[in-house]
């Protein structure tokens, strides 16, 4: 950390009457975000969240072309928010409109690219699981805040405190981005690959269908990285506000599968066919409106592309940023796209895999 940007979150506490709170770093992830913890003298504890505006590439503008976007780069094909803290802000302020748990926003400065935030403690799902936990009420009430969130259509701008962000379709272009990632990604990480232009081009018109039922299907506010690292029980909170909810500064309006995929198929701990069975239940239950068949179609469809776009960030995170520890994720990776390739399968996925993949890869 610079000097200069110590100086910026000293200002910025002080300016907020936090000057004199205890700091203590948290551990980091994937992101260029950074978070401590805040004892105050008084009061409850609290987070620090600093994203530095320029570590980013830009977000993308509501009206941007296609050719925009490719010229601004990967935040803007993708629709991710380049981190904006104002992003993080105006979406906890519709999760919390809507009954559910995301942490209070105490204070923010876009600009500065800081924010403090509720506490909502330590015992994420994957934590408490890992220590002897009974997984059933936890996914089962994450499946709750999914049929809750998906009972509504949100908004196009999202607003909290005099900041807005715009809730962007998941489109074609940004789920086409997804499933390139794979194919540039990959062959960087394991050499042994490498797939022609004709393969690249089969590739292409292979995920073409599927993101175009993505992007038809565009209709729920989808937090966008809802899983067990991601979740926080709140045992003391009732319903679905027992599920904390973190890390949703990059969501969209997407199909409403796209969630449950990052829900049950992990990269960070396994969920077993009964599990993902069970939620998927919970999660009809509350939803008879659904038409199951056509919904189970998208989910596996969506699912596998929402798989191969993150085996394509890991295999980024290792070869562009020297961060190997993602290759453990990857066996069950593969696990959970064979599961999505089973029935009803997208058509010609699987036979293009085994034509120009190595599995002993993974």
């Amino acid at each position: 950390m610079s000097s200069e940007r110590e100086a910026t979150r000293r200002d910025f506490l002080e300016g907020i009457g936090l000057g004199a709170a205890r700091r203590m770093a948290m551990p980091g992830d994937a992101s260029t975000r950074s978070y401590e913890r805040l004892f105050p003298p008084s009061g409850p504890r609290l987070i620090l969240m600093d994203q530095p505006p320029n570590l980013e590439t830009q977000p993308c503008p509501p009206v941007a072309s296609d050719v925009e976007r490719a010229a601004l780069g990967y935040n803007a094909l993708a629709r991710l928010a380049a981190g904006r803290v104002e992003a993080f802000a105006a979406c906890a302020a519709y999760l919390r409109s809507l009954g559910l748990s995301a942490p209070e926003v105490i204070a923010f400065d876009a600009d500065a690219g800081l924010a403090v935030l509720e506490d909502l403690g330590d015992d994420l799902f994957a934590r408490l699981i890992e220590n002897g936990a009974d997984e059933k009420p936890l996914y089962d009430n994450a499946a709750d805040v999914l049929a809750r969130l998906h009972l509504e259509s949100p908004p196009a701008v999202l607003n909290a405190g005099g900041a807005t962000w715009p809730l962007l379709d998941y489109d074609t272009l940004a789920l086409t981005t997804a499933s390139d990632i794979f194919v540039e990604w990959w062959p960087k990480w394991d050499r042994a690959v490498t797939p022609s232009s004709e393969a690249t081009a089969e590739w292409r018109a292979l995920w073409a269908p599927i993101a175009a039922r993505g992007a038809a299907g565009a209709s729920v506010f989808c937090h966008r990285d809802f899983h067990a690292e991601n979740l926080i029980w709140l045992p003391d909170r009732q319903g679905p506000a027992r599920t904390g909810l973190l890390d949703f500064q990059d969501a969209v309006r997407a199909h409403p599968a796209w969630d449950l995929s990052m829900l049950l198929h992990d990269a960070r701990r396994d969920v077993s066919a009964a599990r993902e069975a069970a939620v998927l239940d919970r999660y009809f239950a509350a939803r008879p409106d659904l038409d199951r068949d056509g919904f189970m179609a998208d989910f596996h469809a969506l699912g596998a592309l929402n798989i191969v776009r993150i085996l394509g960030i890991f295999a980024r995170l290792i070869a562009r940023d020297g961060k190997p520890r993602y290759q453990a994720f990857m066996p069950r990776l593969w696990l959970y796209l064979d599961r999505c390739l089973e029935e009803p399968a997208p058509p010609g996925l699987a036979a293009w895999l085994r034509r120009h993949l190595r599995r002993a890869a993974a």
